[in-house]
């Protein structure tokens, strides 16, 4: 049942973002709705509040362990971090996949 709901939050993010999820607009999404200024959260993930800003634009990407780390520190999934991590990768090689992630 918890996946379903995962599925339509998904689905709703997407909606109302200018396209696919990115990480940086997943982290953009969780801070607003946290309730979080850019420099609460970056102090929590140790990083510039430029850096997070450079992220969520999408003008800055991380790897699939840091994508993991930033999950660990800000208490969410780090399957969906990482996900959206290698996601990111692909669509910047204009790469036509879409990564399916499970933890192992």
């Amino acid at each position: 049942m918890r996946t379903k709901k995962k599925s339509d939050a998904v689905k709703f993010l997407e909606s109302i973002s200018d396209g696919p999820l990115t990480l940086g607009s997943v982290l953009n999404s969780l801070r607003l709705a946290e309730d979080m200024t850019q420099a609460q959260m970056a102090k929590k993930l140790r990083i510039s509040t430029a850096h997070l800003s450079q992220i969520e634009k999408g003008h800055k990407f991380l790897s699939p362990e840091r994508a993991q780390a930033f999950a660990k520190k800000l208490g969410h999934s780090p399957v969906m971090f990482v996900k959206y991590s290698l996601q990111d990768q692909l669509t910047r090689a204009k790469l036509p996949y879409k990564i399916v992630l499970e933890a192992s």
